[in-house]
Order: structure tokens, then sequence, then C-alpha cells
């Protein structure tokens, strides 16, 4: 290569979005850059070696061992636990995330998800399924109660975008003691979060993945919960026990599960979960919108010119 770019797309690019499309966005928001999009694993090993800035979901190995001049990895997920955090770091590579640009996205997802179940949408597909006009029992969302685990940029706009269904919200955060937009925020290891469960009508993850919040929702959850209370997962699979919840769906422990991400992912098509008919299945899609890339390129757009100029770069984790 004649040319050394400033900014590298990875071939993982961006999950549902065309690599090309991700490179195009990029390019619109730095028209002063040279942003190249790597093609092959020799294209990508190559141009890598001069390049100070990458993008995309991961970094292979080889990738990054050949990375020699990289000052700055721009992971295209906001999740950043499948990544060698410590190998960055050891190099002194700086690594952003996506955090925030799944915001409204994802928090439609999750409104959707529970106007499905409190519609009874499944029961009336059914029906239709079956040329049957019959009535069946719904509910509304007025009332109720939804407690949100994490308060980052989706569960907040879930918040946001629950507050003019009438319902009584509850946070779940590391510091309660911050507060947040729901009307009672709890921790995670205080009584006030199993009392939350108790009265929890819509249980919502939008939660990263740690060691407090891995298996969080196991059964003693599920069956704190009332019967017919549905789970929302937008977080990651972990976060819930699949063998306990694929239990409490079966017993009818809980009312239905809305799963985004599952534990495995993806999930094999032998899995029980597919034959659930409370269980509401998407493959961790909730933010593949078009809305979402263009968000992502702006946070990483706004990281080149930052890191240019020697200043605190957004959503840095390392």
């Amino acid at each position: 290569m004649t040319d050394t770019p400033d900014v590298l797309v990875l071939r993982t690019g961006v999950h549902g979005m065309p690599v090309a499309d991700y490179a195009a966005e990029l390019r619109e928001r730095l028209p002063d850059r040279r942003v190249v999009q790597a093609r092959t694993p020799a294209e990508e090993r190559e141009l890598v070696a001069e390049t100070p800035v990458a993008t995309g979901r991961t970094v292979d190995d080889d990738v990054l061992a050949a990375a020699e001049r990289l000052e700055l990895f721009a992971c295209a997920w906001a999740g950043t636990d499948h990544l060698p955090t410590g190998r960055f770091e050891e190099r002194g590579v700086a690594v952003t995330s996506a955090a925030g640009v799944h915001g409204p996205n994802v928090a439609e997802h999750v409104v959707g998800a529970m106007l499905t179940f409190a519609a009874g949408l499944f029961e009336g597909r059914r029906r239709q399924g079956r040329n049957e006009w019959r009535h069946y029992r719904t509910r509304e969302l007025k009332g109720s109660t939804v407690t949100v685990v994490g308060l980052g940029a989706i569960g907040e706009a879930v918040l946001a975008r629950l507050a003019g269904f009438g319902v009584d919200t509850v946070g779940v955060r590391y510091t309660p003691g911050k507060g947040g937009p729901a009307d009672e925020v709890v921790g995670f290891d205080t009584p006030g979060f199993e009392s939350a469960l108790a009265r929890t009508d819509y249980l919502v993850l939008a939660c990263p993945l740690t060691e407090t919040t891995r298996g969080l929702v196991g059964w003693a959850e599920l069956e704190t919960l009332p019967h017919d209370a549905v789970l929302v997962n937008v977080a990651r699979g972990p976060v819930v026990e699949t063998a306990a919840l694929v239990r409490a769906l079966r017993e009818d422990r809980v009312g239905g599960a809305a799963l985004d991400v599952t534990d495995p992912e993806p999930l094999p098509a032998d899995h029980p979960l597919w034959d659930l008919e409370n269980a509401l299945i998407t493959p961790h899609n909730a933010g593949h919108t078009p809305h979402y890339y263009e968000r992502l390129a702006e946070v990483v757009a706004g990281n080149v010119r930052r890191l240019a100029a020697d200043e605190d770069l957004e959503n840095r984790v390392v």
C-alpha cells in the first residue's frame, strides 16, 4: 500500500451492516482523512501495521500483533468484555466502545416487546392461524411496575419512553445513591432488589455483563417474580441462568420472556427455548436500525479528531 490509512475498518465491521456501508459513513464524517476498508486477512495485517486507528467488532490476535502503530481501537459494540483489553493496555492502545448509541432503537424494542405480551399478540397470531374469531384476555401497561436493571443509555431511554404509559418504575444500579429517572432506585446487593422483584410486572435487563450481573436472574429471582411477570433481556445472555428460565417458562412460573440475547448465543437450532410459546426470541437484533450506524460513526469520527488533538476520548474503556 502506498498510502497509509488514517482509519482502518476491519473485516468484522459492524454486525448487521455491510462493512462498506460503515466505511462510507465514516468517510462522510472524516472527509480529510483516509478511511480504508480491509477486504482480506492479508490486507488487514498489512494495513494495520501503519494505521493509528482501527475499528470493528473485534480484532484477531494476528492483526493485533501486527498493529505496531495502533493508538486507538474503536469497538463497534457497546460491550467490550469480548476484547483482549489487557493486551491493548500493555501495548498502550486506547479502546473505546459504542456505549450510548443503542439507546433509542433498543428502548423501542423493549417497549414493543412489553406491548406484545400485554396485548396478547402471540395469542392473536395463533388464533389468526386457525381462522378463529374468539376473544382472549389482555392487559394494559398502565398501573404495572417495570423494573429496569441498568441505568445506562439504554435503561434511561427505556424509562423515558415509558413515561407516557402510567407505569411505576424501579431502577437498579451499582450506586443507588446517584438516583436516576426511575420512581425508585435500588442496588444489586440490597433487600430492595428482592422487594422490587416481588412486585415487578416487567423485568427489563439492560445492564453490562460483569461479575455482579452474571447469573443475576436465576431460579430464586424468577420464583420471586409474580406468576404473570415478563422478562425482557437486551443485556447479555449470561445475565440470566438459561436452564432456570426454561424451567420457569415451561412451568408457567413467569408469564413470558422476550430475549434479544441468549446463553448460548447464537441459540442452537435444537434448544428448548425455540419451542416455548411464551418466549419471544430475536437474534441480537434490537440495535440493527440505520440510525444506530449513523450514531456509531459520529462517535468514532469524533474520537479520531480527539485523538489527533490529544483530547479525552468519548466512551474510553482502556
